[in-house]
C-alpha cells in the first residue's frame, strides 16, 4: 500500500467533519452577534483539524502500544495494529502534527488579537497548548485519561465549550451567555460520538483494561446514557432557537434532529456492540450537517 494512503488512513479523514462542527457554530454565533473575521475563522478551522489529526495519530499509537487494538477490535484496522506504520513513524507524525498545531495556534491568536490584547493572546496560546496536550494524552502514557473514564468530560469541554465559545470569542472579543447553549449542543453530540465508539468497543475495551465510561457503567446503561446525551443536545439547541428566533428558517437546525432520534432508537434497540459501527458515521455527519444548517440559518442566507 502506498505510504500516502497509509497516512491518510491513519489520520482518519472521516473524523474531521465532526472536529470542525464546533468552529462552524462558533463562527455562526460571532456573525449572528455582528462580528465577521474570515481569516480568523479559517485559521481556527485549520487548528481544529490539526488537533483532531494529532488526536487520531496519538490514539492509534496509544491503543496500539497498550494492546487495546487487537484482533477482537471492531471497526477499521489501525496503522500500528496492522503493522503499516511503526511506533517510531507514528511518534514522528504526532510530533510533526503537534508542531504544526502550535504554529496554527500562534497564527490564529495573532490575527485575532494582534499585540493590543496581550492577556487574551497569552490565554489562548496556553489554551491551545492544553488542547494539544489533551489530544495526545487521551490514550498515550500511563496516565492516559481515556483509560480512566474521563474521555467524555474532555470531549464535552474541548469539542463543545472550547471550540464554540473559543472561536466565537476570537472574533467577537466578548462572551455572550446564550452562546453556552449551542456550545453544549455540540458538546453533547460530540460526546455522543465518543460514547457510541465506546459502546461499539465495549467488549474489546473490557478485555484490554480500557476503562471507558461505558466499561464502568455497562453496555445497557451506556445506551441509556447515549440517549440522554442526544436529548441534551436537542434541548439546548431548541432553547437557544426559542430565545433568538425571528424567522421560520431559524428552526431548520432543529429539523436535523429527526435522523438523530431515529439513530437513538436504533442504538437503544441494538443488542450486539458490533452492530453499532455504521451508526458512528451517521451521528458524526449529522452533527456536521446541523452545524452547517445552523450557520446558514442564523446568518440569513435563506
Amino acid at each position: 500500500m502506498p505510504k500516502t494512503k497509509i497516512w491518510l488512513d491513519a489520520v482518519r479523514l472521516r473524523t474531521l467533519p465532526l472536529s470542525v462542527s464546533g468552529i462552524i457554530v462558533g463562527t455562526a454565533l460571532a456573525n449572528f452577534y455582528g462580528k465577521v473575521d474570515t481569516l480568523v475563522s479559517i485559521l481556527a478551522l485549520l487548528a481544529a483539524i490539526g488537533f483532531q489529526i494529532t488526536s487520531n495519530l496519538a490514539n492509534d499509537y496509544g491503543d496500539g502500544v497498550k494492546g487495546t487494538d487487537n484482533e477482537s477490535r471492531i471497526g477499521p484496522k489501525r496503522a500500528l495494529q496492522s503493522g503499516l506504520l511503526s511506533k517510531e513513524e507514528l511518534k514522528k507524525g504526532i510530533i510533526l502534527s503537534s508542531v504544526i498545531n502550535l504554529f496554527l495556534i500562534l497564527a490564529v491568536v495573532y490575527f485575532a488579537f494582534g499585540t493590543e490584547h496581550i492577556n487574551y493572546l497569552i490565554l489562548f496560546v496556553v489554551l491551545g497548548a492544553i488542547c494539544v496536550w489533551a489530544a495526545i494524552k487521551y490514550t498515550v502514557g500511563s496516565s492516559a485519561y481515556g483509560y480512566k473514564g474521563m474521555g467524555d468530560l474532555f470531549v464535552f469541554v474541548f469539542f463543545g465549550l472550547v471550540a464554540v465559545l473559543g472561536s466565537m470569542f476570537l472574533i467577537t472579543k466578548i462572551l455572550y451567555p446564550q452562546a453556552l447553549l449551542p456550545a453544549c449542543t455540540i458538546g453533547f453530540l460530540s460526546t455522543g460520538v465518543l460514547n457510541l465508539n465506546n459502546l461499539r468497543d465495549y467488549e474489546s475495551d473490557s478485555q484490554a483494561g480500557k476503562n471507558t465510561l461505558v466499561v464502568r457503567i455497562g453496555f445497557k446503561s451506556g445506551k441509556t446514557y447515549h440517549s440522554l446525551l442526544l436529548l441534551g443536545g436537542f434541548a439546548t439547541l431548541l432553547w437557544f432557537v426559542l430565545l433568538n428566533f425571528e424567522h421560520w428558517y431559524h428552526f431548520l437546525s432543529i429539523v436535523t434532529f429527526i435522523p438523530v432520534f431515529i439513530h437513538m432508537h436504533r442504538v437503544h434497540a441494538t443488542k450486539a456492540p458490533v452492530l453499532l459501527d455504521p451508526e458512528l458515521k451517521k451521528l458524526a455527519l449529522n452533527t456536521f450537517a446541523m452545524a452547517i444548517i445552523f450557520y446558514i440559518s442564523f446568518n440569513n442566507f435563506l
